[in-house]
């Protein structure tokens, strides 16, 4: 059921939105301070990998409208366009990572 929502919900997205190589191609000035697959290199950002696309597109665009405020992800996102940000979501949404719970 999840996955089917997930699906549903990609398909809603702009057309080729879901171009996971381009999303990784743009994600590399990411990994400076979300590293390279998406898992934070820095305590002070946060793990983008696994992230759902519909979370990190509203908070790329909250960043690049001014309605969210950080200093460094504002000048990030200013000159991101629509199909970037769909394009990074979709990359880091691909990402799987696996937690586990302690014993």
């Amino acid at each position: 059921m999840r996955s089917l929502l997930f699906i549903a919900l990609l398909a809603a997205l702009p057309a080729g939105a879901q171009d996971i190589a381009a999303g990784r191609a743009k994600a590399q000035a990411c990994a400076v301070c979300h590293g390279p697959l998406g898992l934070s290199s820095q305590p002070d950002a946060p793990h983008l990998a696994g992230q759902s696309a519909i979370y990190l597109s509203s908070q790329l665009k909250a960043y690049r409208s001014g309605a969210r405020l950080h200093e460094v992800m504002a000048v990030m996102a200013k000159p991101l366009s629509d199909a970037d940000i769909a394009n990074l979501a979709a990359w880091y949404a691909a990402i799987r990572i696996e937690a586990h719970a302690p014993n």
